[in-house]
């Protein structure tokens, strides 16, 4: 019976604790400022004799239940922050005032030795949470997508830009493994396909990086650090590389023009003396050809010759690094001659072309031959892209002219078949061609002429909805 009754006493003073220890610690948790911090002080003096091993028990029940009603973050920085509050409050009940002589009560040496301890600790906590919050911080405004799988497998830490290419809030995520991330209701179909195809080559075929790209042509490059640096844990990591593609795809675009301006040179030396030998010994025996009756086949040996000859001079002006011989000229006038050439042809092929210009009085200063030669490769490229789709619209070329002050800019657009992303993305490669007669050079030396114009030369297209060329020059000072 006695001892029934120390127990109920036990209990009873452990929730009159309780009582007054929840809301101070709350208090603290809420505000953290030293006047919340000065309860703990206040409480410990009146816990003094108490078994510390109770007042421990006390302070756990309490932080269970303020860490019940927040997510797993928080409740870490709850049990960081009342470390602070237990240490205040211990302190306090360990050690009592001494009187001093003339009656005022006074800190023992021991507690001033303790005491002058707990601020240096609390300093270092402070400093310690501030380096802490910095680096959290950086991690987590990071242009990498970072998660942190545990050996488990379970989901430990994300940073905002993963959870932004996931497209779902971070504190869902936390806690989940890799099946429950794949069921959460807020992941997108193409997402879920994503982390499949990392899930397999980067976890079960064991590839540390694999590259991707998503639907809007982005490109990423995926990456998995494990090992006994990071305690069994995964740390994945996605990072947007497109511009690092760009900068790699111009570099071999380059390449691929120095290689073309050798193969040309060697081509030129090499076949079109032959050939000019060859073409002037089938004119002398053409007027036995005609005694025969074979008159067709010299004129089918010429044009083939011809056509063979045209295709090195192509080969000839794309292997050309020369400077442009330039000369001020307005782009409007040169534009007008340009449509007069192909006005016949045009007609011929029921095509509507339109200009419009905003800037007649635009001058550049340019090699005149060079970029004419660009103007009218478009263009018949246009017409070729509408007489396609004649059977179910009229064609039309619509060229606009306009300036930003520093450029000239020349639109051709078509209402064609289009291009799809992968034709565009090789448009301006070298041999590269949709044609049956096509050498796969007029794009490739139109790319080159104007950037040797100091301009650029942009694509836009759809499949079905036409193609729209753009060209900047700069205009002349």
């Amino acid at each position: 019976m006695a001892v029934a009754v120390a127990v109920a006493g036990e209990e009873y003073a452990m929730q009159a604790i309780r009582k007054r220890y929840f809301p101070a610690l709350a208090d603290y948790i809420r505000g953290g400022k030293d006047a919340s911090l000065h309860q703990a002080n206040e409480l410990g003096k009146q816990l003094q004799g108490m078994n510390p091993e109770d007042i421990i028990a006390v302070h756990e029940d309490c932080i269970q239940a303020l860490a019940a009603n927040v997510n797993s973050k928080e409740a870490v920085q709850i049990y960081h922050r009342s470390f602070v509050f237990l240490m205040e409050l211990m302190v306090a009940c360990r050690f009592k005032m001494e009187v001093a002589a003339n009656g005022e009560m006074v800190k023992s040496a021991e507690e001033q030795r303790f005491s002058e301890m707990r601020e240096m600790l609390f300093k270092s906590n402070l400093s310690f949470e501030k380096v802490k919050n910095k680096y959290e911080n950086v991690l987590q405004h990071m242009d990498s997508g970072i998660a942190l799988f545990d050996s488990e497998g379970i989901l430990s830490f994300i940073n905002v830009q993963m959870a932004k290419l996931m497209d779902i809030p971070r504190k869902t995520l936390l806690g989940c493994n890799i099946r429950e991330i794949l069921l959460h209701g807020q992941l997108g179909l193409s997402t879920k396909r994503t982390i499949l195809r990392l899930y397999k080559e980067m976890f079960l075929k064991r590839n540390r990086y694999y590259e991707f790209q998503q639907k809007d042509g982005k490109h990423l490059l995926a990456t998995v650090t494990y090992g006994d640096q990071l305690d069994g844990d995964f740390l994945f990591s996605v990072k947007d590389v497109s511009e690092y593609k760009h900068i790699e795809q111009s570099a071999l675009q380059n390449d691929k023009l120095a290689m073309l301006g050798k193969i040309a040179a060697a081509i030129a030396h090499e076949i079109r003396n032959p050939l000019t030998s060859i073409r002037g010994f089938i004119q002398l025996l053409r007027p036995y050809l005609l005694e025969v009756g074979k008159e067709e086949y010299a004129r089918i040996i010429l044009t083939e010759i011809d056509r063979a000859n045209d295709i090195i001079y192509e080969f000839l002006n794309s292997s050309k690094p020369s400077a442009p011989m330039k000369q001020s000229t307005s782009i409007q006038h040169l534009i007008k001659e340009v449509v007069m050439l192909t006005e016949s042809e045009s007609l011929l092929r029921n095509c509507e072309i339109g200009v419009e210009s905003f800037q007649s009085e635009a001058i550049v200063s340019i090699d005149i031959k060079q970029v004419k030669q660009v103007i009218l490769n478009l263009l018949k490229n246009a017409l070729d892209a509408v007489e396609e789709v004649q059977a179910e619209r009229r064609g039309k070329i619509d060229i606009s002219l306009n300036s930003d002050g520093q450029y000239v800019e020349i639109k051709i657009r078509d209402n064609g078949k289009g291009m799809d992303k992968v034709t565009m993305s090789k448009l301006f490669d070298p041999f590269f061609t949709t044609k049956q007669a096509g050498t796969g050079l007029g794009l490739s030396v139109s790319y080159r002429i104007i950037r040797n114009h100091g301009g650029t030369i942009r694509v836009d297209s759809m499949v079905g909805s036409g193609t729209e060329f753009v060209i900047y020059l700069p205009l002349a000072e």
